[in-house]
């Protein structure tokens, strides 16, 4: 890959045909209501991904396997490609452009993620003469439901140029079974000023709601005249054409509007499109594009993070930054973030634990308790969908999915949807979380007590009491570690599992009489799930000092994982199923993933032997697993390891380090590269106030980061030597720097 090292840009100055999809996955450009890959606006007949999401939008599809299984889903939620937003067909003296087959000359591609601006610049050679192209884009943040493109074709001898803007309809799914389609088209408009198609997800047999979608464009041409139009079956275009001196330029402007049944009647769809589209076309593409640049900028000064001495880490930070404030806004609580964000399709697109687990603490850091509280809303509103997870295994209360639009299960591995059972968990951590963080303990005792009430009643249920121990037990469950199926007793399940009983039991006690018979909680429930939390039991190893796994993990053949040829990694692209699942090998953090959440309740000293004991079996292979090694690394004082992990987080795409970027970015685990720098570097916690014990990497020079903290914005900076914490806005605030409490009233130093 030939992508430059910059602190602010992903830059390419090479076409690579070779890595086509990797390449349109890193360019990709979002606003939070919908996004896109970084395709060509012109046609290309190499290998490539072309792909538009819109947030919310989303297809049942019917479940392949697993069919015999009572409880199993019937369908597998997929995030869907919609409407083509940014095409142009181009041709020059009547030969399309293609860059898979041109002569190419020059090629720079640039995604500018302090505006937000995608730009390409490529010449080609003919026998006439050289062309040179510049397309330029972005989805909107200023304008939520806006795509602008600019497009310019200069020539070096006179040439017939035509442009035909399009939208197209007629898309698929890169996963979809068996070349599915997914939309229904049901009309094409047209004004003086605009073009317009409506379409719709087809007719589906679960009950699961139908979207439609209405995509309008309005063109502005300049040294090109307008030659006619095209409407089709869920197809639009607009023909531009004209003689262009050599050395002169045509550029075309496009404004592509989208707007959906999630927002507004599927009846005024086509008319606020069309409307949009012509206003689009008035403002002009230089003052849409201001509004656009100008609002990423206003965004940035919440959250940017400095590093000073290397400029690698600066661009992976930042990058991971800018996608996820591409991906999320917290505009709309029934939207949540999907692994891939609007950058593929794989994992559907749905919502996973991840966002609990790591998107929510940086979201409350870089965007403020509104929209963090919005995500933890998202999991409320959907808690009648995990009551029903929950009766579809026979058992009370409520199970999260792992995988969801609506709150139902629509995952299409058992081992996923029904073992992996310590997704619960998370997400009672994460109000838990959200309320030490904020000092919102009212949420606990409102929305936040509806939800651990579901997931302490699960819980209760799932554990079965073993006579012959003493001990109450869960069997058959994943764990974190999904290199390992249907175990019994996973350490972090069964862990995560008394601590949310145990947190709802504190919680409820507080709660008001009228509160608990809201709920239908009675002292006997209450006394049994205390009883479950304080007996259950955990597998141990006295002799090693560690926490086990689970029952049998230490029967297996253990080795480090760099025994591992390097010929034969990431093993999940080259061992069987069945060998992984035998090895010792962990894909990501498990029995560590308990002491990273509940890091508060455990010592150093059993911290480290665990840490030392898994982590040389950790092979990473899960996005989410870095960061929280850095994060216990640093904590451990393994500064050099918690570098390590941490540039792996924070490029793990750019780098492409687990060779699968190119079906899309790993959104939620971009988290991990700002929570192994403000948890792990600077040492931030919150259980009990704020506290920071920051170091500095030793090939760093510096660096720097604000958060919101309780109506307050915080500054971090450290240096050689020197570590600083500024207020820049709010009250005067009580904090643990590098173990002493201070006062933080305006700015305070200590030498590290």
């Amino acid at each position: 890959m030939g992508f430059d090292i910059h602190p602010w840009k992903v830059v390419e100055t090479e076409l690579n045909k070779k890595d086509m999809r990797l390449s349109e996955s890193l360019t990709s450009t979002g606003n939070g209501y919908m996004g896109m890959r970084g395709n060509f606006e012109e046609d290309y007949s190499g290998d490539t991904h072309l792909g538009t999401y819109i947030g919310g939008v989303w297809f049942p599809d019917k479940t392949r396997v697993g069919w015999w299984k009572n409880g199993y889903p019937q369908y597998f939620g997929k995030a869907i490609n919609a409407v083509r937003l940014n095409g142009i067909h181009v041709e020059i003296d009547g030969r399309p452009l293609d860059l898979n087959t041109a002569d190419v000359l020059s090629f720079y591609r640039e995604l500018d993620m302090q505006t937000g601006i995608f730009v390409r610049r490529f010449t080609l050679w003919t026998e006439k003469g050289n062309i040179s192209v510049v397309a330029e884009r972005f989805v909107s943040l200023a304008q939520k439901e806006l795509l602008a493109v600019s497009y310019s074709v200069t020539p070096e001898f006179n040439a017939s140029v035509v442009m035909r803007p399009y939208l197209d309809a007629n898309v698929k799914n890169l996963d979809s079974n068996y070349d599915e389609t997914f939309w229904d088209m049901l009309l094409e408009e047209e004004t003086e000023d605009a073009l317009a198609l409506l379409t719709k997800t087809k007719e589906n047999p679960f009950g699961a709601p139908r979207f439609a979608v209405s995509a309008a464009m309005s063109c502005w041409a300049d040294g090109l005249e307008m030659e006619g139009r095209t409407l089709d079956s869920g197809y639009v275009e607009t023909t531009y054409s004209g003689m262009v001196e050599a050395g002169e330029t045509a550029t075309l402007e496009k404004f592509a509007l989208c707007f959906t049944s999630r927002d507004y009647d599927e009846s005024v769809l086509t008319t606020m499109s069309l409307k949009a589209a012509a206003r689009a076309r008035e403002l002009g593409y230089a003052e849409l594009r201001a509004s656009h640049a100008a609002t990423w900028r206003e965004r940035w000064n919440g959250c940017d993070v400095v590093i000073k001495g290397d400029d690698a880490a600066q661009q992976g930070i930042r990058f991971n930054l800018f996608q996820l404030l591409s991906t999320y806004s917290g505009d709309d609580a029934r939207l949540n973030i999907g692994p891939k964000g609007f950058t593929g399709e794989k994992y559907g697109g749905a919502t996973y634990w991840d966002t609990e687990a790591y998107c929510l603490p940086v979201y409350m850091a870089i965007a403020g308790q509104d929209v963090a509280r919005q995500l933890l809303l998202y999991r409320w509103l959907q808690l009648d969908g995990a009551y029903f997870n929950a009766r579809q295994q026979g058992l009370k209360g409520a199970l999260y999915p792992m995988v969801t639009f609506t709150g139902i299960e629509c995952h299409n591995e058992w081992e996923i949807t029904f073992e992996e059972i310590h997704r619960n968990g998370a997400i009672a951590h994460a109000i838990f979380n959200y309320a030490t963080y904020t000092g919102d303990f009212d949420y606990l005792q409102k929305e936040g007590l509806d939800v651990l009430c579901g997931v302490a009643r699960f819980y209760t249920d799932r554990a079965h009491f073993s006579k012959r121990r003493g001990k109450y037990m869960i069997h058959g469950v994943t764990g974190p570690n999904e290199y390992e199926n249907n175990v019994n007793n996973n350490w972090y399940t069964n862990r995560i599992a008394a601590w949310s009983i145990s947190l709802f039991c504190g919680e409820a006690e507080k709660a008001t009489r009228e509160r608990r018979a809201d709920l239908s909680v009675t002292e006997d429930e209450l006394k049994h799930m205390r009883e479950v939390a304080a007996h259950m039991y955990y597998p141990e190893d006295e002799t090693l000092g560690i926490f086990v796994q689970h029952d049998t993990f230490l029967d297996k053949d253990l080795m480090p994982a760099a025994e591992i040829p390097k010929a034969e990694r990431p093993i999940n692209q080259h061992w069987s199923w069945d060998r992984i699942l035998r090895s010792c090998f962990i894909k990501q953090a498990d029995v560590l993933q308990g002491l990273y959440f509940l890091n508060h309740l455990y010592d150093e000293a059993v911290i480290r032997r665990n840490f030392d004991f898994y982590e040389p079996m950790t092979v990473h292979e899960s996005s989410l697993s870095p960061c929280v090694h850095s994060i216990l690394a640093a904590q451990l004082g393994y500064h050099d390891k918690a570098v390590e992990m941490y540039q792996r987080t924070a490029r793990l795409d750019l780098d492409n380090i687990n060779n699968d970027t190119d079906d899309g970015l790993h959104i939620t685990s971009m988290a991990g590269s700002w929570l192994a720098m403000a948890h792990g570097f600077a040492g931030m916690r919150t259980v009990d106030g704020l506290s920071l014990n920051p170091f500095l990497p030793n090939a760093w020079q510096g660096y720097a980061f604000q958060f919101h903290y309780r109506g307050r914005m915080i500054r971090v900076s450290v240096k050689k030597g020197l570590a600083a914490v500024e207020l820049l806005s709010g009250e005067p605030l009580d904090l643990t720097l590098c173990g002493e409490k201070k006062q933080l009233t305006d700015r305070i130093e200590r030498a590290i």
